[in-house]
């Protein structure tokens, strides 16, 4: 059985303003009505595969779960990386993980922002690494270069020039990104392949792998998988060993050290959507090369890339050529296509000048729904606020600030001090500044308000929680 390891913990910079640190690129419908999370989970799924390993952060568990359940999957386990230490040390986790659980087990490991369309030929593809894998090698998958690209790096074929048949071979070697005229001279040689990032090993063929070629890195990551404490429906590594670990991805800490190296190729379309002008290939434009996503209008352009993901903030390009343009709530990205892997510059440009929208997403994600600013003044905030059905915010009070609830659709039941009441559609009530209360939503359909916050601070942080469902502090 194969056990699919899905990393999701990266940010997407290239794809700001859409991908943010709170709210990365994986989690956004960026091709279709699917998250890329959502589709990666369903592409390693069917006969063959268990249920799958789920390798994030705290701040995404909630996101991660709930789009799980949008998709009707339950994990086998989802695993809280205290931090980021690159992929070596969340490999190594699972692989630990397993080996307790499902010793005979086989790993794939993956990505969760990649765009596979044919989910059955790369499937296929896993079928035949199988074999390699039965036979004791660390199986890797290289994709069937259509371009010259410096953006990926290259995996080197030991042999067969322009065979790119879906079964394992040797590999040669790893190659880091090249220049163009390495690019280019390794797709007309026909023995190279981008590399996907995309691993397939049987539990143990991986850890002595890091016996053999990472052996510092397996004690503290065992004492962190050891020492890990359930949270709800997660497990949360132990922080104090996993801060031990090298930041160090798994090809450089071992696939690339490794004797025992098979590469299956890959030919299908995929990306790893690693800029806007990937986004833009992916969407399969119109006969002017234009594709317009949400409120956006072409007029007169071509090669573009128009998207507006605000319903109320319409985009209209004239005579354009080679250009993006991406409109969110809060932020306005326009640049020409040839600079797309610019926009990691334009995030750090703003971080410097301390601007929220470089990490910021401008609607907030809790495990009971969301919030977004509607009207930020210097004494009051007007807010929009979701609730799933069956979920609560925690019993809170607040120092700064009193609180005007509206609710616009659904019903919710509210506690304010000792007093419990239902408030449904076009009704209102009132949070005094210091009172205990809460917010839940009864009933079978999300609850909508509109939140009026009046105070002389109005930041998150002025929240002092009694109880929590979601065991927050």
């Amino acid at each position: 059985m194969i056990y699919p390891v899905i990393l999701c913990g990266g940010s997407g910079t290239r794809l700001w303003p859409l991908s943010r640190k709170s709210y990365p690129k994986q989690f956004a419908r960026l091709t279709g009505e699917e998250t890329l999370f959502q589709a990666s989970v369903k592409r390693l799924s069917g006969p063959g595969f268990a249920r799958p390993i789920i390798l994030t952060n705290a701040d995404f568990r909630f996101i991660v779960a709930e789009q799980l359940a949008e998709i009707g999957v339950e994990p086998e386990a989802v695993l809280i990386e205290p931090e980021g230490r690159n992929t070596a040390p969340a490999v190594l986790a699972a692989a630990l993980w397993l080996s307790d659980q499902h010793p005979d087990a086989m790993m794939l490991v993956a990505p969760s922002d990649h765009v596979v369309p044919d989910a059955d030929a790369f499937r296929a593809a896993v079928k035949a690494g199988q074999v390699a894998c039965d036979a004791g090698d660390l199986v890797t998958f290289g994709i069937r270069p259509d371009r010259p690209e410096t953006g990926y790096g290259y995996l080197e074929l030991a042999d067969s020039a322009g065979d790119f048949t879906p079964t394992a071979r040797k590999l040669k070697r790893f190659v880091e990104k090249p220049d163009m005229a390495n690019a280019t001279r390794m797709v007309e040689a026909g023995t190279y392949l981008w590399n996907a990032g995309i691993f397939l090993f049987a539990v143990a063929g991986i850890l002595d792998g890091f016996k053999a070629h990472a052996p510092g890195m397996l004690a503290p990551c065992q004492q962190s998988v050891d020492e890990a404490k359930p949270d709800l429906g997660f497990l949360r590594l132990a922080p104090e060993p996993w801060a031990a670990l090298d930041d160090i991805s798994i090809d450089y800490a071992v696939m690339e050290r490794a004797q025992n190296l098979s590469v299956v190729p890959f030919g299908g379309s995929w990306s790893d959507l690693g800029g806007w002008d990937a986004v833009w290939r992916e969407s399969g434009g119109d006969a002017d090369g234009v594709v317009t996503t949400g409120a956006a209008s072409a007029i007169d352009c071509t090669d573009s890339l128009l998207r507006s993901d605000n319903e109320n903030l319409e985009v209209v390009g004239i005579g354009l050529n080679n250009i993006i343009a991406v409109a969110m709530p809060d932020a306005v990205l326009v640049a020409d296509m040839s600079r797309a892997q610019d926009v990691k510059v334009a995030v750090q440009t703003l971080k410097a000048k301390g601007a929220k929208q470089a990490e910021q997403f401008p609607r907030d994600h809790r495990p009971w729904g969301w919030f977004e600013t509607l009207s930020l003044g210097t004494r009051f905030q007007v807010k929009r606020i979701m609730v799933h059905p069956g979920a609560a915010l925690s019993l809170q009070s607040h120092v700064h600030r009193s609180e005007h609830w509206i609710v616009v659709a659904g019903t919710a039941r509210v506690t304010v001090g000792d007093t419990v009441s239902l408030v449904t559609e076009n009704q209102s009530v009132y949070i005094p500044v210091g009172s205990k209360h809460r917010m839940e939503n009864p009933g079978k359909v999300d609850l909508h308000l509109i939140e009026v916050q009046t105070g002389t601070y109005l930041g998150e942080d002025d929240i002092v929680r009694y109880e929590d469902v979601y065991k927050r502090s």
